[in-house]
Parts: structure tokens; sequence; C-alpha cells
């Protein structure tokens, strides 16, 4: 059976072979800087280990692979002109490398480059791509919207920061195997099965990133310890806080200049307040859920194995 390792080397096989034109180079030099920064390929990894999973060949799902790659790359380069992020993989952003009207360009063909790859597919396949591809797309742009609406409001709840976290990062993970799965004609139970292990995988992710943003070796993690409560984002673990604090106490701990003593201070008061404990318990029981997910689907479980390991290796990351 082929392992992690295998597809992505066999997906970044594709993803160099790729070109885009080379006129106008405005339009399309920053896509091939953009697609070369790296990053794990985890979306595009699923829809061809769901192909396989389900009885047909990754070569079959490559165009969705692209297609879902696409997507998540276009949607970073917006996110970024949004964010006025000047780094992404510790590389200059598009729209810091060139302008913000080039980024926005580049972004909009890149999302038509999605669309044309699932074009390349047998047509008897499109029309199911599409819909799920286009319902995926939408919830995204949702997710991000609420993301962004959250940043002014001072009533955010847990469960509409779950419910934000699920459109804006997890349901790409399950249209990417949804996808892959209506290449190689799974049932629509066994469809509906993976759909809901990606969503409930890439939701116990996010908590866990949660986590590692605030308690996380930077070492280990690759970003800055505390960098969400040092700009007060709004997380699981700050909005838990706020909803269980005792007097002022976090309310006061936002409040402090110093960007080390806010750090330290956030990490005491939301041990004291056992929320530390409870997004864990919050990761394992959405990873339980999408294990029970895949557990359910019908074809031996050897052929489930990469998954596994893919979830693994997700959550393979201490605190």
């Amino acid at each position: 059976m082929k392992t992690l390792k295998d597809y992505s080397v066999s997906f970044e096989k594709l993803l160099k072979e790729y070109q885009f034109p080379g006129t106008p180079s405005n339009l399309y030099d920053p896509l091939s800087y953009f697609m070369n920064l790296g990053g794990k390929r985890i979306r595009p990894l699923l829809t061809l280990m769901s192909a396989e999973l389900f009885g047909g060949q990754a070569e079959e799902a490559y165009p969705s692979a692209l297609s879902i790659e696409f997507f998540h790359n276009f949607s970073l380069i917006h996110d970024d002109i949004m964010d006025k992020a000047p780094l992404r993989r510790n590389q200059q952003t598009v729209h810091a490398k060139w302008n913000d009207n080039i980024a926005i360009l580049s972004g909009d063909v890149l999302l038509v480059k999605a669309y044309q790859e699932l074009q390349r597919h047998n047509p008897a396949h499109v029309s199911k791509l599409l819909t799920i591809f286009n319902k995926t797309a939408v919830e995204v742009c949702e997710g991000q919207q609420m993301d962004m609406d959250f940043e002014t409001r001072s009533d955010v709840s847990v469960h509409e920061y779950i419910d934000m976290i699920r459109l804006k990062t997890s349901v790409l993970l399950g249209g990417a195997l949804q996808m892959g799965a209506i290449i190689a004609n799974a049932t629509e139970v066994d469809q509906k099965l993976i759909y809901d292990f990606g969503v409930n995988l890439g939701i116990a992710f996010q908590i866990q990133d949660d986590i590692l943003d605030l308690y996380g070796d930077p070492e280990k993690f690759g970003k800055q310890v505390g960098g969400d409560i040092i700009t007060n984002k709004k997380t699981y673990l700050l909005l838990k806080a706020l909803e269980v604090q005792k007097g002022n106490e976090v309310d006061d701990m936002l409040l402090i200049e110093d960007m080390n003593l806010k750090v330290k201070k956030a990490q005491e008061i939301i041990k004291k307040l056992g929320i530390f404990d409870d997004a864990q318990k919050l990761k394992s029981h959405y990873q339980q859920k999408a294990m029970t997910a895949l557990s359910l689907i019908d074809v031996p479980g050897e052929h489930k194995n990469v998954l596994i390991e893919l979830s693994d290796f997700l959550f393979n990351r201490e605190v």
C-alpha cells in the first residue's frame, strides 16, 4: 500500500510539471512564484488518497487535486491582501512582492484555472464535482467573512467560532475527500462518511492549532508562540476564557502592552480556568468523530491506513 510520502512525491511531481503561460508575465509569474513556496499540500493529497481508498487510481484524480490546490492558493493570495500580511511561509506575499492589483488579478485567474482542471475529468463526473467544489468555495468565503466580522464583535460565542472554522478551514478538507470519492464512484453513503471524516479532522486540527499557538514549542510549531493572544484574536481558548472568567481577569490581561508578559499571563489564566484541558477534550471529541466516520466506510481496513497515517502526522505536534 502507498504511504503518505508516496502521495506527496507524486503530487509534487505533477505540480512541478504544470506550466502557467509565459505572458503576461505580471499575471502568471506571481502564480509560479506562489505555488513554489511549498506547504504540506494536505488537501490535494486527500483527494488522491480518497480516490484510491474507493478503488480508483490516483492518476484519475490529478485534475481535481490540482483544482483543490489552485483554489486553496487563490484563497491564500486574497487572504494575504485582506490581512495586509507581508510574509507567507517566510517569503514575501504576492501583494508585497508585486502589488495589490496584481495579486487580486493573479488570484482571480488561479481560481479560473481551478475550474479548467475540473473540466478535464470524465464528463460523467464533472457535474457532481462542480457541485461539491462550488458548495465548498462558497462556504470558505462565508467562513472568511465570519472571521473578519469577529474582529469587531465583542459577543462572539464558542459555537459561532466552531462554525466559522468549519467553514473557513474544514469543509475544504471534506470537499477534497468527497471529490476523490466521486471520481472513484463511491456510494452516496461513503461519500458522506469520507466528507464527515475530513470536516471533523479539520475542526480538531484547528483547535489543536489554537492550543499550540499559546503553548507550543516555537522550534517545532514554526510560529511565534502567543501570536493570537498578542493580537487579541478570537480563538477557542480566548472565547472560552471570556465566557468563564472570574471577575475581569481576562479583560485586564488583554490590555497588557508588554507582549511577553501578556502571553505569560494568558498561559497562566487559561490553565487556571481549566480551559487548556477543555480544549484538549474538545479536540479529542472531533478527532473521535472523524475516526468513527472513517471506520464506517465500507472498504477493507488496510485501505484506510494512509489516511490514519495522515491523521497521525497532523496531530503529532507536541504542546
